[in-house]
C-alpha cells in the first residue's frame, strides 16, 4: 500500500482507448486504484518507459489548466500570500497525540506547555512527502496538527500555490486540494466524484490514460467535518463509484481500500486528529506557534505605517504573561493587537480610564467588542461612534450569532452554512455589515454555496457566553437540553451551575474558555465595559459573590488536580476572584507552602504553576509537598520546564508516581531535582525505566539520597539507552566501587552525559580504575566531579592515563581523595600531553613541596589549563616558589588558588615577581597565609605592573597597616583589579584611611572587603567611627566625592566576633 513507483507504458496505454468522458474517469480511477490491465507485471523504471504522446508531462494542458485554477483559488498572482513563512516552511516532526493534545482545549494546550514545542526535530515544507531515509518510502497518510488559529489552512493554500507555480511538491503530478468545508455540503460521495469535485477535468480526452508518479490529495480541517469518523464500525469498500456518506468515504481513503495509490495529506486540530488510529499514519507534523521575533514581526505588519504604535501593543502583550502565551498563536495575536491598537489610537474618556489596559481574557475580547462595534465608522475615517448610538446593532449581533454560537460550541459544530443560519434564526442581510464580519466569515466551497464560521474559535466562544449570560436570566428550562425541555430552573445562578456542571464534565474541555468568558461577564470591570451593549449595569453585583463561592466548591478532594480544576482558577481570575490563588503565592514567596494542603489550595498552586513568571523557569517546591499532594499535582507538574522538590522526604513510592510522569510522551520537565530525599535503589529503578522512554530531561539531582551500588547500576543501564540527559548528579550516595563500575560501563556507551557528580561516594582506587578505563572511549563527558572519596595515589595514576587519552573532558575535581605527591606527578605528566582539561581541583590532598616541582613542570608545559585550585594542601614556600617560576612562563592559567598552604613572605614575593610577568592569570587567591606585611608589599609592587588580575583575595594573611598602605598607593595605580578583600587583617585606622585615598582616583575596584576595630570594639572606616544596628545600611561620608557607595553589611562588630564585611562600590 506504500509503495510509490512510477507506472510502466502498459498501464499507461491502458486508458488510451477510452472514449466517453465516464469511461476515462474510470480509467484514472483504476490507476489510482492500481488495478491497470498490466498491474501485476514489474513497473519499468522512468528511463525505459516508451515514450507516449499522451504521457503527461509538467507541459500538459490539463495540468497547466489545473494549475491555472488552483493560481486563482490561492491568491493569483501571490502577492497576497507573501513569502513563506519559516513557521510555516519548517514543521514539527512529532511521534505521535500527547494526552493534553487529545483531551484538552487549545487554550489549554498552549498555557500548560507556555508556548513551547517539545520536538526538536523538524521537516522542510518541500521534504514533507518525501522519505526521511534512503532507505525508507514516502509516507502514504500525513497528517498536520495544530491548534485553532495557528495557520493550518494557510499552509495548506501556500503548498498549493507553490506547487501549481511549480516549485513545490515537484515529484507529484497531481494535487487535489479538498477542504472539509466543502465536503460537508455533500450527504454522500463516490471516491468518482471526489475526485472529479476538485478536478473536473479529469473527463477530458486523453487524460485517464495518464502515467501518474503521484498524486496527493489534501484534506483541510478534519476537526470541521460535521462527523466523526468511525473507523471500527466504517464497512470497507474498494469499489471507487459507489456512493457512501462523506465520513465513510474518507475512512475508506485513510485506509487504503480507496485511492490506494493516492497520498493523502489531512490537516487537523488536535483533538479531531486521534479519529485517525496511528497505525495508519505514516507521517504527524506540527505546526509550532509564534516565537518572540515573529509576535514582533506580526504586529508590525499589522501597523506598518506606526511603528510606536505596534511597540506600545507589544509592551502590552509582553506584560501580561497569559496574554503574552496566547498570542503565539497567530490569530489570536492579530485579535489582540487589533483591540489594544484601537486602543491606543481611541484613548478612553475619564470614565474608563480604570478600566485599561485589560488584565482578563473577558476584557480583551469586550474590547475587541467595542472595537467591532466602531469599525465602520473608523473605516471611513470618521471619529468612534459613541457606544450608545450602537447599542441596538450589538445586540443584534448577539442575538443572531449567539444562539448559533452557543448550539455549534455543544455541537461541537464549528461551520455553518445556510440552512443552519435559517434553522437559528440568524437573518442573512445582517451578515453583510462590518460589525458581522468582525465575528462570522464567509467562505465559497466548490459546490457553490457558502461556508461560514467565527473568524477564530475564541469568538464563538465569546458570543456564546454572551448569549448564554443573557438567556439564562429568563430562561425556565436548562439551555444545554437538546430538545429544549427539562427540570424547570430558574434564576441565572441556576443556569451559571450548569454551566459549571458541564464544563466540569466536558472530557475534552471544549466548554472550558466559554465558562472563562460567562465569568468574566461578572467582574465589575467587564460590566463597566459593556454596559448597556450588552450588559445591564451593575447587574454583576447580584451574582458576583455566588458565582465565586459556585466555583470554588467544585474544587473537591479529588486524587488529582485536572484541567477542569485548574480552569476553575481562570473562571476566579476572570472573576477578579483572586484571593486563593493570592494566598497560596504569598505562601511560595514566604515558605510557607507546606501548611497548605486543602484541595482549593493544591487546585490555586496547579493554577500558578501554569502561570506565574516565578514558576515559568522553574518551580521551586523545597520542604513543603507530601506524597498526597506530590500525586495530586502530577498532571501539572507535567509541563514544568524545571522542578525542584528537594528535602521532601520522598521515598520509593513516590519515584514510582514521578516515573510515571517522566515515561509520559507529553512530559516537558527539562530539569529535576530531588537532592535530600529518602530515595533507596528502588525509587532509582523507577525513574531509570522512565529514563528509557524519556525524550525531554536533560538534569537529574540525586545528590544525598541512598541509591546504593544497585540504584546507580539502573541509572546506568538507562544511560546505555537515553540520549537526552546531560547532568547527573549522584553525590553522597554511597554507590560504591560497584556502582562506579556500572557507571563506567554506561560512559563507554552513552555519548549525551556531559556532567556527572559522584563525590562522596566511597568510591575507592578500584572504582575510579573503572571510571578511568572509561574515560579512554568517552568523548561527550566534560565535566566529573570526583571529590571527598578515596581514591588515592592508584586512582590519581588511573584517571592520569585516562587524560593521555581523553580528549573531550573539561573539567575534573579531585578535591580531598589522598592524592600524595606520587598521585600528582602521574596527573602532572598527564597534563604535559593533555590539551583539553581546562580545570583541576586537588584541595585538600597531601601535595608537598615535592608534589609542586612537578606541578611546576606540568604548568610550564600545558598550554590550555585555566584554573588551578591547590587549596589546603602542604606547599610551603618552597612548593609556592615553584609554582611561582611556572606562572612566570605560563600563559594559560588564569585563577589560581593557593589559600591554606603555609606561604610566607618569601613566596608571597616570588609571586610578585611572577605576576609583574604573567599576562594570564586573573584571579589570586593566598588568604589564610602569613604573608605579613613583606608578602602584602610585594603583591602590591606587582600591581604597580600587571594588567591583567582582577580578583585578588589576602583575607587572614597577617597584613597589617603598612601591608595596607602599600596595597593603597598600588590601588592609585592599577586600572585593572576590581576585587580586594582584606578581611581578618589588622590593617587599623591608618591603613583604612590609605585605601579611601586611592579610592578617590582608582576607577576599576568594583568590590573592597575590609574591616577596621577601634579601640572601642566599633567598626571604623575613613578615620569615622560608625556605630549602627546591626543589619542596616549605612552611607558613609564622602561617598558622593568618591562615586564609590559604601555599606556596612554588619554594623556593630566586636573585636572578638566574626569579621563583617564592608563593601565599598
Amino acid at each position: 500500500m506504500r509503495k510509490q513507483e512510477v507506472r510502466n507504458g502498459g498501464e499507461a496505454g491502458q486508458g488510451h482507448g477510452a472514449g466517453s468522458p465516464a469511461e476515462q474517469v474510470k480509467a484514472l480511477m483504476d490507476l489510482l486504484a492500481g488495478k491497470g490491465s498490466q498491474g501485476s507485471q514489474a513497473p519499468q523504471p522512468p528511463d525505459r518507459m516508451p515514450e507516449s504522446p499522451l504521457r503527461p508531462h509538467s507541459n500538459d494542458l490539463r495540468i497547466k489548466r489545473h494549475r491555472e485554477a488552483l493560481l486563482n483559488r490561492t491568491g493569483g498572482g501571490g502577492a497576497e500570500l507573501g513569502s513563506p513563512s519559516p513557521r510555516l516552511t519548517s514543521l514539527l516532526l512529532v511521534e505521535g497525540l500527547t494526552d493534553l493534545q487529545l483531551r484538552e482545549h487549545d487554550f489549554t494546550q498552549v498555557e500548560a506547555t507556555r508556548g513551547r514545542w517539545c520536538s526538536a526535530r523538524t521537516i522542510a515544507l518541500d521534504r514533507l512527502f518525501l522519505p526521511l531515509s534512503r532507505v525508507s518510502i514516502p509516507p502514504r497518510v500525513s497528517i498536520t496538527i495544530g491548534v485553532a488559529g495557528v495557520g493550518k489552512s494557510t499552509l495548506v493554500r501556500k503548498f498549493v500555490h507553490l506547487w501549481a507555480r511549480g516549485q513545490a511538491g515537484k515529484d507529484f503530478s497531481l494535487v487535489l486540494p479538498l477542504t472539509f468545508r466543502d465536503l460537508n455540503t455533500h450527504e454522500k460521495l463516490s471516491a468518482d466524484r471526489l475526485v472529479r469535485s476538485v478536478f473536473p477535468r479529469a473527463g477530458e480526452a486523453g487524460l485517464a490514460s495518464a502515467a501518474l508518479t503521484r498524486v496527493l490529495l489534501v484534506l483541510d480541517g478534519l476537526d470541521e467535518c460535521k462527523t466523526p469518523l468511525d473507523f471500527s464500525n466504517t464497512v470497507a469498500c474498494t469499489d471507487p463509484r459507489k456512493e457512501m456518506q462523506v465520513d465513510h468515504l474518507i475512512t475508506n481513503v485513510i485506509r487504503g481500500n480507496l485511492l490506494p495509490e493516492a497520498s493523502v495529506w489531512v490537516t487537523s486540530r488536535p483533538g479531531a486528529a486521534g479519529q485517525i488510529p496511528g497505525g495508519l499514519v505514516d507521517r504527524m507534523t506540527e505546526i509550532r506557534g509564534l516565537n518572540e521575533e515573529e509576535i514582533k514581526e506580526c504586529l508590525e505588519e499589522m501597523f506598518p505605517e506606526d511603528q510606536v504604535l505596534s511597540g506600545w501593543v507589544l509592551s502590552q502583550v509582553q506584560a501580561d504573561r497569559a496574554l503574552y502565551l496566547m498570542c503565539t498563536v497567530p490569530a489570536f495575536c492579530r485579535l489582540a493587537g487589533s483591540a489594544l491598537g484601537h486602543l491606543h489610537r481611541n484613548r478612553p474618556g475619564p470614565q474608563d480610564a480604570e478600566l485599561w489596559p485589560p488584565r482578563t481574557l473577558c476584557e480583551l475580547y469586550a474590547w475587541y467588542f467595542r472595537t467591532a462595534l466602531g469599525g465602520e465608522g473608523l473605516e471611513k475615517g470618521k471619529a468612534s461612534p459613541r457606544i450608545e448610538q450602537l447599542v441596538p446593532g450589538g445586540r443584534k449581533v448577539v442575538g443572531t450569532l449567539g444562539r448559533l454560537a452557543f448550539h455549534g460550541l455543544f455541537r461541537k459544530k464549528y461551520v455553518f452554512y445556510e440552512p443552519d443560519l435559517k434553522v437559528f434564526g440568524v437573518d442573512l442581510a445582517l451578515l453583510q455589515t462590518a460589525l458581522c464580519s468582525r465575528f462570522l466569515q464567509r467562505e465559497e466551497t466548490l459546490a457553490a454555496s457558502a461556508a461560514y464560521c467565527f473568524t477564530h474559535l475564541s469568538l464563538q466562544e465569546f458570543v456564546a457566553a454572551a448569549y448564554y449570560h443573557s438567556a439564562s436570566k429568563r430562561a425556565i428550562f436548562d439551555l444545554f437540553t437538546e430538545g429544549g425541555m427539562s427540570w424547570p430552573r430558574l434564576g441565572f445562578i441556576t443556569h451559571f451551575r450548569s454551566a459549571v456542571q458541564r464544563a466540569m464534565q466536558a472530557e475534552d474541555g471544549r466548554l472550558d474558555v466559554f465558562l472563562r468568558f460567562l465569568s468574566g461577564f461578572l467582574s465589575p470591570r467587564v460590566n463597566a465595559l459593556l454596559a448597556g451593549s450588552l450588559l445591564t449595569q451593575g447587574e454583576h453585583q447580584g451574582y458576583r459573590a455566588q458565582a465565586a463561592e459556585l466555583l470554588q466548591g467544585c474544587l473537591r478532594p479529588d486524587v488529582a488536580v485536572c484541567a477542569r480544576a485548574v480552569n476553575i482558577l481562570h473562571c476566579l481570575r476572570e472573576l477578579q476572584h483572586m484571593e486563593l490563588a493570592r494566598s497560596v503565592e504569598e505562601a511560595m514567596e514566604s515558605g510557607g507552602l507546606a501548611g497548605l494542603t486543602s484541595p482549593p489550595h493544591r487546585a490555586a498552586l496547579a493554577y500558578l504553576l501554569q502561570v506565574s513568571d516565578v514558576c515559568a523557569q522553574e518551580a521551586n517546591l523545597p520542604l513543603c509537598l507530601s506524597p498526597g499532594v506530590l500525586q495530586s499535582l502530577l498532571p501539572q507538574l507535567l509541563y514544568c520546564q524545571s522542578l525542584r522538590l528537594d528535602a521532601n522526604q520522598f521515598q520509593d513510592p513516590v519515584m514510582e508516581l514521578l516515573g510515571s510522569v517522566l515515561s509520559g510522551n507529553d512530559c516537558r520537565i527539562r530539569r529535576i531535582s530531588l537532592a535530600e530525599n529518602q530515595i533507596s535503589n528502588k525509587g532509582a529503578k523507577a525513574l531509570a525505566r522512565s529514563l528509557l522512554v524519556n525524550r525531554s530531561l536533560t538534569t537529574l539531582d540525586l545528590h544525598s539520597n541512598s541509591i546504593g551500588p544497585q540504584g546507580a547500576k539502573a541509572l546506568a543501564d538507562a544511560l546505555k539507552i537515553n540520549r537526552t540527559l546531560a547532568f547527573l548528579s549522584l553525590q553522597s550516595n554511597a554507590i560504591r566501587d560497584d556502582g562506579a563500575r556500572a557507571l563506567a560501563e554506561a560512559l563507554a556507551a552513552n555519548r549525551t552525559l556531559s556532567v556527572l557528580h559522584l563525590q562522596s561516594n566511597a568510591v575507592g582506587p578500584v572504582g575510579t580504575q573503572w571510571i578511568a578505563d572509561a574515560l579512554k572511549q568517552n568523548r561527550s563527558l566534560k565535566e566529573l566531579i570526583f571529590s571527598s572519596n578515596s581514591i588515592g595515589d592508584g586512582g590519581a595514576k588511573a584517571l592520569a592515563e585516562a587524560l593521555k587519552v581523553n580528549q573531550g573532558l573539561k573539567s575534573l575535581d579531585l578535591q580531598s581523595n589522598s592524592i600524595s605527591d606520587t598521585g600528582v606527578a602521574a596527573l602532572m605528566a598527564a597534563l604535559c600531553t593533555n590539551q583539553t582539561l581546562l580545570s583541576l581541583n586537588l584541595r585538600e590532598n597531601s601535595i608537598s613541596p615535592d608534589g609542586a616541582q612537578d606541578l611546576a613542570r606540568a604548568l610550564c608545559t600545558n598550554s590550555t589549563l585555566k584554573s588551578l585550585d591547590l587549596t589546603a594542601n602542604l606547599l610551603h614556600d618552597q612548593g609556592a616558589q615553584a609554582i611561582a617560576v611556572a606562572v612566570r612562563e605560563n600563559r594559560a592559567l588564569t585563577s589560581l588558588h593557593l589559600q591554606w598552604n603555609f606561604i610566607q613572605a618569601g613566596a608571597a614575593k616570588a609571586l610578585g615577581q611572577a605576576l609583574q610577568l604573567n599576562t594570564s592569570l586573573t584571579s589570586l587567591d593566598l588568604q589564610e597565609n602569613a604573608i605579613g606585611d613583606e608578602g602584602a608589599s610585594a603583591v602590591a609592587i606587582a600591581l604597580k605592573a600587571n594588567t591583567t588580575l582582577t580578583a585578588l583575595y589576602l583575607q587572614v594573611a597577617s597584613i597589617g597597616a603598612p601591608g595596607a598602605q602599600a596595597l593603597g598607593e598600588a590601588l592609585a595605580v592599577n586600572r585593572t583589579l576590581e576585587i580586594l578583600d582584606l578581611r581578618g587583617n589588622a590593617i587599623g585606622v591608618a591603613g583604612a584611611k590609605a585605601l579611601a585615598n586611592a579610592l578617590k582616583v582608582n576607577s576599576s575596584l568594583r568590590r573592597l572587603k575590609v574591616c577596621v576595630v577601634d579601640e572601642f570594639g566599633h567598626l571604623c572606616m575613613f578615620g569615622l567611627t560608625s556605630s549602627v544596628a546591626p543589619g542596616r545600611v549605612t552611607w558613609l561620608p564622602g561617598d558622593t566625592a568618591l562615586g564609590v557607595k559604601c555599606h556596612l553589611t554588619a554594623a556593630v562588630a566586636p573585636v572578638n566576633t566574626s569579621v563583617p564585611d564592608l563593601s565599598l562600590g
